[in-house]
């Protein structure tokens, strides 16, 4: 990796070719400069395209604007993050930011200023690299190191909102005057410049807003998940191709495989795959992935595909690594399969969206009781949650942008609230079996299970979005054989 020359200021036009003249930038001759400055073809685009999503993004800004009338409203997209020295993060802007304008580069900063007939938005981005200075060649952020930005016009067509230098954005906002909102947690200097101007509760009110606001999923939303979900199908085939290859690894083959699908076919994975194999899975958040893969264990595979505009599948599936189920395996597979049957069912508009999770933790609690791993009746199981032992988790969470989206709504409008046409939501329910659980017979330690699938509320019931990859334990294997696992 080539190492960058110290970092150029963004201020004065001439500042970098000050800079070099200083001694700051050792080995730049006046001459290379100078020739740097010129040859250099006209690359603008006028012809762009407005993205597919700018009509969607356009009534959100509306909705946003109805909703705080009269306030100057500033969301920030956020600013790249160190991983190590020099060298940073892959850079993920803030969903809030992304929701409203459809960018998704860092230091943009969406404002909307407050106007008699609503609110006038402006997009702050970073222009494109100045080929007069040496911004473009001697800085880490110069179109030579990190590839070409669209200029500020090519923005205006892309996103349909006028901008501006996001260089000058800090000094306006100090001198701005009148209520002011900002999404706090993403960019320090903005909000540093702001400082004097908001206060904690109205910014989270702005906050909860905009996560309430992704509760109901628009068709282009809609469309976005189906894409992240269909390509996780694909990514779940591939893994199963290779398993042999992963007996032979470790559980960061079933995790490089995932990856490579995700990153040929979307942006990235949406969070963290979990592959987890024997009794790994019964950790419910296992990242490590360092494992063995072993012949006779299951294999947990938590992964989805995150698509270019940020919408994330979140599918689970429980495979035996051989092929096939053992006796106790499917006994259990089973038992969580039929669980999340029961609460499928449940989802549907008017429901309250707690049914869905009652409704699967009553089968489990039920096998649970039945098997005598705990003494019924099942109502006192449940009411004392004596289960959750074993299935530990939530049944399932909201679906979108983020993988737990919509985690700022408040809790009568989400977890408290009524299901609606338009909402994403997964349905996971476990049985997870350590692997030290003495309460347990010895063969079912170590064994962990659940099945995921993303569930879109219909008018008429639900559509199972993940529908594509078997779940039924004969099902699983013979999708598996047909695959030459």
């Amino acid at each position: 990796m080539a190492e960058e020359l110290p970092e150029t200021p963004d201020t004065e036009a001439e500042e970098p070719i000050k800079q070099r003249k200083n001694g700051l930038y050792p080995g730049v001759s006046d001459e290379l400069a100078e020739n740097m400055r010129t040859g250099w073809a006209d690359t603008e685009l006028r012809d762009l395209e407005p993205i597919a999503q700018a009509e969607e993004t356009a009534r959100r800004r509306a909705a946003l604007s109805a909703r705080f009338p009269g306030e100057r409203l500033v969301v920030p997209a956020g600013n790249l993050k160190t991983r190590s020295n020099d060298t940073e993060y892959a850079f993920r802007s803030s969903v809030e930011y992304a929701y409203l304008t459809g960018n998704q580069t860092e230091d943009g900063v969406l404002v909307m200023e407050p106007a008699s007939d609503g609110h006038n938005a402006t997009l702050y981005l970073l222009p494109r690299s100045d080929r007069e200075n040496g911004e473009f060649w001697l800085s880490g952020q110069g179109e030579l190191w990190v590839g070409r930005r669209h200029s500020l016009s090519e923005a205006e067509l892309l996103y349909g909102i006028p901008c501006s230098d996001v260089r000058e954005l800090a000094g306006a906002l100090r001198e701005a005057t009148g209520p002011v909102r900002v999404v706090r947690g993403y960019d320090a200097g903005i909000e540093a410049a702001l400082t004097d101007k908001v206060t904690a509760e109205r910014d989270e009110e702005l906050r909860v807003f905009l996560s309430e606001m992704r509760l109901v999923k628009d068709e282009f939303e809609v469309g976005e998940l189906q894409k992240a979900v269909d390509s996780t199908v694909r990514g779940f085939e591939d893994v199963v191709k290779v398993l042999d290859q992963a007996k032979a690894t470790s559980e960061r083959y079933v995790e490089g495989t995932f990856f490579l699908r995700a990153r040929v076919e979307g942006n990235d994975v949406g969070y963290g795959t979990i592959a987890a194999s024997g009794p790994h899975a019964c950790t419910l958040h296992w990242v490590r992935n360092d494992g063995p893969v072993r012949s006779g264990d299951l294999l947990l595979l938590d992964a989805g595909v995150e698509t270019h505009t940020y919408y994330t599948a979140d599918v689970t599936r429980t495979l035996p690594v051989d092929g096939r189920f053992t006796d106790v395996q499917r006994k259990i597979y089973d038992a969580v399969y039929e669980a999340q049957e029961a609460g499928i069912a449940a989802v549907r508009p008017g429901a309250k969206y707690r049914d869905f999770h009652d409704a699967a933790q009553r089968v489990l609690a039920e096998k649970l009781v039945e098997w005598g791993l705990v003494e019924g009746p099942v109502e006192r199981v449940l009411e004392l949650g004596l289960q959750r032992r074993w299935t530990l988790h939530g049944t399932g969470h909201m679906l979108g942008m983020d993988v737990h989206d919509c985690a700022a709504a408040r809790t009568e409008t989400y977890v408290g609230g009524t299901l609606e046409p338009g909402m994403c939501l997964t349905v996971e329910p476990g049985l997870y079996f350590q692997a030290d659980d003495l309460t347990v017979p010895e063969e079912y330690r170590g064994i962990g299970v659940r099945i995921e699938d993303d569930i879109l509320v219909t008018e008429d019931g639900n559509r199972n979005l993940s529908a594509a990859l078997p779940r039924r334990s004969e099902d699983v294997e013979a999708w598996m054989a047909d695959l030459g696992a």
